[in-house]
């Protein structure tokens, strides 16, 4: 049985599908309105009282009329990766679960190579009236400077898929960076024997000092610091992010040095796979992120041999019902609500879903 909070959430739509009624018959029944025949009634009562449903509440918030706007600021999907289907399609199917409410949810959208664009959406976001906000904070001196200018109209804030940790924001939804790249060291531990060489790649036109993919790196480091092993750690920064410049980049770093293991720090590690199948490379483990049709692909082939995965598209849904629950139901929500960290294989990825 679902708990109150997830009954909340879903609401009148729930009882509507499981009583195989239109919304407008859950509501006359909530609201205690004729026009409902005895036998249909009597199965809308039956599920409410099975789902341990509060009707008053939901009723009141439909018959309330007040509409809550908010807007979205999130990476395009782009020909480089397709990452941000997975956020895209949660936060669509949250917006959809929660129109009937009076809510909208607009999306804005910025190139994840370009800080001027988010700076433009987010001066975009500004001029209109919203009540709350979901972000993506790639760039984080843009995203402090929107943030604050979101907490100066107190305009509440959910971060998604990376945290920028000293602002106070509703809640944080996403991977643990740290513990993310701490587990992916630990996994090449096993891949790994005395002196072979590990080469680290962080594929991004923007890795400034407080980078997501270099908190991956920080805590991939620190578990060898911790579990000590007679290897090679080395790294390289692509900052090119064309499959050309990754392929050029790749060809000089592994002709100063081979490399045994190669762990990409985010989605493009399918560039890398290209490149290793490409050229004949299979004797490199390569191990990335993501549960992407391009990344299942290459893993299928054998050239990708684990993916980490964060479930991007609940993290998506979580944040816009993160939000509404706060704005409309008054909730308390929690401020660090961490994925999973699934390790995908080909022997397991035909049963994930992100």
């Amino acid at each position: 049985m679902k708990n109150k909070k997830e009954i909340i959430l879903t609401g009148v739509k729930e009882i509507a599908r499981r009583a195989n009624v239109s919304i407008g018959t859950v509501d006359r029944v909530l609201n205690n309105r004729t026009g409902v025949a005895e036998e249909t009634r009597s199965r809308i009562l039956e599920i409410i009282k099975d789902l341990d449903y509060r009707p008053n509440m939901i009723a009141r918030r439909l018959a309330s009329k007040r509409t809550l706007n908010l807007a979205v600021l999130i990476p395009a999907v782009s020909g480089e990766t397709g990452y941000w289907n997975g956020p895209l399609n949660g936060i669509s199917q949250a917006a959809s679960d929660i129109k009937d409410y009076g809510v909208t949810v607009d999306k804005y959208f910025f190139d994840q190579n370009d800080r001027a664009t988010f700076t433009a959406k987010a001066q975009e976001i500004l001029k209109k009236e919203y009540q709350g906000v979901l972000l993506a904070p790639m760039f984080e001196e843009e995203s402090l400077t929107f943030i604050k200018k979101c907490a100066a109209k107190h305009i509440p804030f959910v971060f998604i898929n990376s945290d920028i940790t000293e602002l106070e924001s509703l809640s944080y939804i996403g991977p643990d960076l740290y513990q993310s790249g701490y587990l992916a060291a630990h996994l090449i531990s096993y891949l790994v024997s005395k002196d072979q060489r590990i080469l680290i790649v962080n594929i991004s036109k923007e890795l400034d000092l407080h980078h997501h993919l270099l908190r991956k790196e920080e805590g991939f480091r620190a578990y060898f610091e911790a579990n000590p092993r007679q290897v090679n750690i080395r790294k390289t920064d692509i900052r090119q992010t064309d499959y050309k410049s990754v392929k050029s980049k790749l060809q000089k770093t592994l002709a100063e040095q081979e490399a045994d293991v190669i762990f990409v720090t985010n989605s493009r590690v399918s560039a890398v796979a290209h490149y290793l199948d490409e050229t004949g490379r299979n004797d490199i483990k390569l191990i990335g992120y993501d549960f992407l049709e391009e990344n299942i692909s290459y893993m299928k082939k054998g050239t990708i041999d684990f993916l980490i995965c964060q479930k991007p598209q609940e993290q998506g849904h979580k944040g816009i019902m993160a939000l509404y629950n706060h704005l409309a139901h008054g909730a308390v929500i929690e401020q660090k609500q961490y994925m999973p960290i699934d390790i995908i294989t080909r022997e397991n990825y035909l049963n994930y879903k992100n």
